[in-house]
């Protein structure tokens, strides 16, 4: 489960070498659950099935990277979607195209919430959410997660079932 731990610096927190890596909120750490083998399946095929088409779309594919949502808020998205045509930071500080978390066992709904805030308000516009045991993926907007079963970013013309990565899942299952 997520905890926090007393406060520390920013500073110091952008030193740490937290494993799985934590976030950091006002100050304070909150740790992420480490990832489950259902949990690491539905990472690997997101970041795969983007990764297969990053030359074509423009993007860049990153599992577990840090982004600055605001001056003492960092977060780190099990999957996130950068436009090849920004520059490369070492954390993220501009929105990125897409952000994806997958619901660990350990994982509220609530909590995931208030992470996609941050998200939003960062200027992200697709936020997702996908529950590996029911398999739903769900797209977050104006406060609200609503199922959906297909994804589209219009600025890059990417359109697709999610049906495509639940296939990566299963065809990696022995």
């Amino acid at each position: 489960m997520a905890t926090s731990v007393p406060s520390i610096s920013l500073d110091d927190y952008l030193k740490s070498d937290y494993e799985p890596d934590a976030e950091y909120v006002d100050g304070q750490i909150e740790e992420r659950p480490a990832g489950e083998n259902d949990h690491a399946a539905w990472q690997g095929a997101i970041y795969e099935w983007f990764a297969q088409n990053k030359a074509s779309w423009g993007i860049i594919p990153r599992v577990e990277l840090r982004m600055r949502v605001a001056p003492t808020r960092y977060r780190v998205p099990d999957v996130t979607i950068l436009e090849r045509a920004r520059p490369v930071e070492r954390i993220v500080s501009h929105p990125p195209l897409a952000v994806f978390e997958v619901l660990s066992p350990e994982d509220t709904v609530r909590r995931m919430l208030r992470k996609f805030a941050d998200y939003h308000a960062m200027g992200i516009q697709e936020i997702w959410l996908l529950d590996p045991e029911t398999r739903v993926f769900s797209r977050y907007s104006a406060g609200e997660l609503s199922r959906r079963s297909e994804f589209s970013l219009g600025i890059k013309n990417i359109e697709f079932s999610l049906k495509r990565i639940e296939e990566l899942v299963d065809s990696t299952v022995d």
